[in-house]
């Protein structure tokens, strides 16, 4: 047993702080264990109380007999070091810290927070909490928690395989609730509240390792950190985030709540999207994603089959596959073919299917439509949708997606759109066989394409590298910055620095007779707004361009003109460090890049294929591709220059702030126009 699984292998428990009160938070713990049949060691510590419940109690934690796995401390702030001390000297592992009273109040209150981590971590004690309401493992029956759910006079408690782990305690344990409510079956919930030690990230780490976990499910209001983030989606659980903060008003709120620290919201979608990790952003989806999770099925594709008793329920799925970024499977010749002898004249046999209402008479047509479907290797994920029906008929139409789920192996989602009353016993039938069901074909659509986001094949990108180069410094000009991409492979303009007007004139009749010059002034980094750029410049023209850009108080860059028709798309291409590493963002780019605000994230070392990826997704994607009679841009060259800039910055400093813009993507190739270094702090600039 680790010290982490005490939260839900815990052979003893100390509780302290425990109380015989009625309605005392030291009490609720108690009642809890005695209540729910918890078979190990129960250890009540109160001074002024030698039985409680009718448990011996005792002192201090010391004076319990040990060993002790897990303590509940549930005493005031200012009674909570000596707590610990008293864990520390009873050789306990692992303590939940349930009182409030911490980093969530302000300053002082962090700083009395670090002060109790730090004298745990010297002592070998790890720290749940503070401000948290414990946690409980079904299996062991292992309540430490004060919770109200559990004083509730009927809880279902049957052991599942769905993990909920939240920083909120109290929105924690409600999401396990409505999750008991809905027929989701958890079998541990953790809340960690101001992660002050221990983090929710750390614990859904840990139960990754358990192997009857179908299911990762977290609350999160801390930035995560990213290496842990890394561990668990290396795990091969599917994991489900719902991360609050993504505006300024509720990170504010984040921060108020548990203290928790902000990033760019872009960038952990980004982070999560590259790992694997749904990230969902309500309760209710995170629960739709937990119930299809529970099914150990997954899909190997992405292209849906739609079967379904209601045309209607047909067109609102397949609007959902679109919406949701799965395929609608065109079916094999041999299944349409198949299908025309099943389905009445009157129904569709193009996918989405609609054997129609003629189900009700005929209850065969589900078992054959669905034998063809679950043949088909054109299909990866079947929904099932059908409307208000009813007791015997829903439970055939249940028994025949139950054979056709057994028989195939593909995940089999149901949209049921119907009252429960209309078939009581369909909740638990569907739940039984290892069906997920939905009230609508959209939630069942939006599950699935949750499902094929854990079960795609995808390469794990590597750990960043610490910085290991001493890359340019904060002067560093933007020829010196073109040179360094032209050692890694990355195409720049040919051109040189033009030292006086007659040496301007050699230079464009260098690099081809019309040039682009450039003011290369430290600091400038919107040369074309200050009036730092000159296009299309002759041997003719160059004396005078050259001393107006000189005028500006640098030098002056001669450059090639790249395509000289207009052909091209320009790309903005940028590398920065974040709270979760170096990141690469690019999108459609030149003088409009703040205005369109097409953008992509992605964290570095790039996976293999995932700059092409980082393109493909953006809303301007067709561009590339020649929308409108444009002629088409090298993609794929576009894709390997991402992949080039994140090799060349991967071993730099944190701390800088590199931006190409424009990036000038060609018929053929795939140019650096333009290049400038920042840094986020001035002691960067010397490193």
């Amino acid at each position: 047993m680790s010290d982490i699984s005490a939260l839900w292998e815990a052979e003893s428990i100390a509780v302290i702080g425990a109380s015989e009160r009625p309605g005392a938070l030291g009490r609720k713990p108690l009642d809890y264990l005695l209540r729910y049949g918890y078979k190990g060691r129960i250890l009540p510590v109160n001074p002024r109380s030698p039985e409680i419940l009718g448990v011996p109690a005792y002192p201090s934690v010391k004076d319990a007999p040990g060993p002790v796995d897990l303590a509940l401390i549930m005493v005031s702030a200012e009674r909570v070091a000596g707590a610990v001390d008293d864990c520390v000297a009873a050789g306990v592992k692992l303590a939940v810290i349930a009182s409030s009273g911490f980093a969530e109040t302000g300053e002082e209150g962090a700083r009395l927070q670090d002060e109790i981590v730090a004298k745990a971590r010297a002592g070998g004690l790890r720290i749940i909490g503070p401000n948290c309401i414990g946690a409980v493992g079904y299996e062991n029956r292992v309540l430490a928690t004060f919770s109200p759910l559990f004083g509730a006079e009927s809880v279902p408690f049957e052991p599942g395989t769905l993990a909920f782990v939240s920083q909120s305690g109290a929105l924690g344990f409600g999401a396990a609730s409505l999750a008991l409510e809905r027929g989701l079956r958890p079998g541990w919930v953790v809340s960690t509240g101001n992660d002050a030690d221990v983090t929710a990230l750390e614990v859904l780490r840990e139960l990754a390792a358990v192997p009857e976990v179908t299911g990762l499910l977290g609350y999160l209001e801390d930035t995560p950190d990213i290496g842990t983030l890394r561990e668990l989606a290396g795990s091969g659980k599917p994991v489900a985030l719902l991360k609050s903060g993504r505006t300024e008003a509720g990170g504010r709120a984040a921060a108020s709540h548990t203290g928790a620290l902000a990033t760019d919201d872009r960038v952990l979608d980004a982070a999560l999207r590259g790992l694997g990790i749904v990230r969902v952003d309500d309760i209710d989806e995170l629960l739709d994603v937990a119930r299809v999770f529970e099914s150990e099925r997954r899909p190997t594709g992405n292209r849906v089959a739609v079967v379904t008793t209601s045309g209607g329920s047909g067109i609102l799925a397949a609007d959902a596959v679109e919406a949701h970024g799965l395929e609608l499977s065109a079916l094999e010749p041999r299944s349409k073919e198949a299908l025309a002898e099943i389905v009445p004249a009157f129904g569709a046999i193009d996918n989405p299917v609609d054997i129609t209402a003629t189900v009700l008479s005929d209850p065969s047509l589900f078992d054959r439509s669905l034998d063809v479907l679950i043949a088909d290797d054109t299909v990866d994920i079947i929904v099932a949708a059908f409307c208000v029906m009813a007791g015997p008929d829903v439970e055939k139409a249940v028994n025949a997606l139950s054979r056709a789920a057994e028989k195939g192996g593909k995940p089999i989602l149901v949209a049921r759109t119907g009252a429960d009353f209309l078939a009581p016993d369909a909740p638990r039938d569907l739940r039984e066989a290892g069906l997920p069901e939905y009230p609508t074909p959209a939630r069942a659509l939006r599950a699935a394409a949750a499902l094929w986001e854990v079960s795609r094949p995808r390469t794990l990108p590597d750990a960043p590298r610490p910085g290991t180069v001493p890359g340019p410094g904060a002067g560093a000009t933007e020829p010196e910055l073109k040179r360094l991409l032209a050692e890694a492979g990355i195409s720049v303009p040919q051109g040189r620095i033009a030292e006086d007007a007659e040496d301007a004139v050699r230079a464009v009749t260098e690099v081809g007779g019309t040039a682009v010059l450039k003011a290369v002034v430290p600091g400038l980094l919107h040369k074309t707004e200050a009036g730092g750029v000159e296009i299309g410049v002759t041997a003719d023209t160059a004396p005078e361009v050259h001393a107006r850009l000189a005028a500006l108080g640098g030098q002056v860059l001669v450059e090639e003109l790249i395509d000289r028709e207009g052909e091209g798309v320009e790309l903005i291409v940028g590398v920065h460090t974040t709270d979760l590493g170096p990141v690469l963002t690019a999108g459609l780019g030149g003088i409009f890049t703040e205005v369109l605000d097409d953008v992509g994230h992605r964290l570095l070392p790039l996976a293999p294929g995932e700059g092409a990826d980082l393109l493909a997704g953006l809303r301007g994607a067709k561009i590339l591709g020649g929308a409108r009679g444009r002629t088409a841009v090298d993609i794929d060259a576009a894709a390997e220059l991402l992949h080039k800039i994140g090799a060349l910055v991967q071993d730099w400093p944190t701390g800088f702030a590199l931006d190409l813009n424009p990036v000038r993507v060609l018929p053929k190739g795939a140019v650096v126009l333009d290049a400038a270094l920042g840094f986020d702090a001035p002691e960067e600039a010397g490193r």
